[in-house]
């Protein structure tokens, strides 16, 4: 039969001191005027037994919980966009409070009752992160508690936000192309009505015009789908009777599906055609042969900084905060063959 907890009482009488006592210095009252010989006595107490709060009742009493509530829709369980909740509760420890998650597999029930549980719970904030970048309805009854959007945003731009800069990231991309000597490059992109498709295009085409390059119609197509629409994608640029030398590749899914179709037309990447893709998913990027150059998303310091937000670190100005996507360079971008 299991030992029942120990209680505050007991702590008291091994302490020999009363529970008001013991109260005041497990809660750090700083107007309690108590001896540091007691406190010591108390503290040694409190080992001995093994005695442990209740969290529940403390967090009542105290009006906080140093707990942070992170609600997802499926970022528990997509490997690359899992590093959102890696960087949440890195920044969580860093100011010693613990991470609450609650994935809902993108079901708006599941999301109010996970709201409502973590409320009960005091929670000191609550984040909410999408797997990808779009905008998103909050649920109601929030009340006054703080709120951080993360890789994602409000309709109104009325709650704190942070989400990757894909205007920048498809610009980077189709420069980092255009140095290396390519004057013709296509682009795979989505047709999903989705920020990450009309930012990276953004991206694309500023790149281009300012670098004094037609943004052809015949080299920008707009897929449904991603590893099959990036095959039967490229198949379509590359056949084209003058095709492309290098292709931007809206994720590094569509950019799989590329290499595939170059291996089919007996081209090489990227002695005859360079790829970049977006999103550095490593389980693809990494492995492909060559390694696929890609732009990664900031999914960690996305994480990070919804924590910071909470809790007062990161800047207030402004409701939506854009992070860089930095360039991670493998093997598959080299200056054209022709």
């Amino acid at each position: 039969m299991r030992a029942s907890r120990p209680t505050m009482t007991d702590v008291a009488k091994a302490a020999g001191v009363s529970q008001t006592t013991v109260s005041f210095v497990l809660n750090n009252r700083a107007d309690a005027n108590i001896p540091q010989e007691t406190r010591a006595r108390i503290h040694k107490a409190v080992a001995d037994l093994g005695y442990r709060e209740n969290a529940m009742a403390q967090a009542l009493r105290l009006g906080k919980s140093n707990l942070i509530g992170l609600v997802t829709d499926e970022v528990a369980t997509t490997p690359y966009a899992g590093l959102i909740i890696r960087g949440a509760q890195d920044a969580a420890w860093k100011y010693n409070r613990i991470l609450t998650l609650v994935n809902t597999d993108c079901r708006a029930d599941l999301e109010s009752k996970a709201v409502e549980a973590l409320l009960k719970h005091q929670v000191e904030g609550l984040m909410f992160a999408t797997m990808y970048h779009h905008e998103i309805s909050l649920p109601a009854g929030l009340g006054d508690i703080p709120v951080a959007l993360v890789n994602c945003f409000d309709a109104g731009a009325l709650v704190p936000s942070v989400v990757p800069d894909e205007v920048r990231g498809g610009y980077d991309a189709t420069r980092y192309l255009i140095e290396h000597g390519h004057r013709d490059i296509g682009f795979l992109n989505k047709s999903d009505r989705i920020p990450a498709a009309a930012g990276r295009f953004e991206g694309y085409r500023l790149a281009m015009e300012e670098a004094s390059l037609p943004v052809r119609d015949d080299r920008v197509l707009r897929l449904v789908g991603e590893q099959e629409a990036g095959f039967q994608g490229a198949l379509q640029l590359m056949q084209q009777p003058d095709p492309p030398t290098a292709l931007f590749c809206f994720n590094d899914r569509v950019a799989m599906g590329a290499y595939m179709a170059l291996q089919r037309l007996g081209l090489h990447v990227p002695d005859d055609v360079s790829i970049i893709g977006f999103d550095n998913q490593e389980v693809i990027a990494a492995h492909l042969l060559p390694g696929l150059t890609t732009m990664q998303l900031p999914h960690y310091e996305m994480g990070c900084w919804g924590v910071d937000r909470l809790l007062g670190d990161a800047p207030a100005s402004g409701n939506r905060v854009l992070l860089p996507c930095p360039l991670v360079e493998r093997g598959s971008v080299a200056a054209p063959a022709r």
